[in-house]
């Protein structure tokens, strides 16, 4: 997988074409979850793209500064990974190339993120550490975790 590491603005049509469908067709259509994720956000943000050999975007992340989503973290969200790659260990590369990327833009920040509860050990995995109680965000239990600094 080809990984890049973009703000909103250094984004072409083509690559934001393809990160709002692959985020639409998990988030929307498989997860069965109608939610407006075009939330203003994307332009303050910086988006993680991993793409395969036949220039199919495969997996993503959305990166924000703190006081965007959360008043005291940066964030780290929208992870998907394509039905095309999942359980192949795309998730897991596009993260880690995501806190890299964290470190670098936001130094010395700790990241928040709102994980579905499904995947909370995915996430423990990767260094973050679960906090407060479990929370219905878009009718899926979610829980907030942190990654230190």
């Amino acid at each position: 997988m080809k990984i890049k590491c973009l703000s909103f603005y250094q984004l072409n049509l083509d690559e934001i074409y393809a990160s709002m469908a692959l985020r639409q067709q998990v988030f929307v259509v498989e997860q069965n979850c109608p939610y407006l994720d075009a939330d203003g956000y994307d332009q303050e943000g910086w988006h993680v793209m991993g793409w395969d050999e036949e220039g199919d975007l495969v997996a993503y992340t959305r990166l924000l500064p703190k006081g965007t989503s959360y008043e005291n973290y940066a964030s780290l969200g929208r992870v998907v990974s394509s039905s095309k790659v999942r359980g192949k260990g795309a998730g897991k590369e596009i993260m880690i190339a995501s806190i890299e990327w964290c470190k670098k833009l936001f130094p010395n920040q700790e990241v928040k993120i709102s994980a579905q509860v499904y995947a909370l050990d995915f996430y423990r995995n990767l260094g973050f550490e679960a906090m407060g109680e479990e929370y219905l965000e878009d009718d899926i239990l979610h829980m907030s975790m942190i990654l230190k600094n």
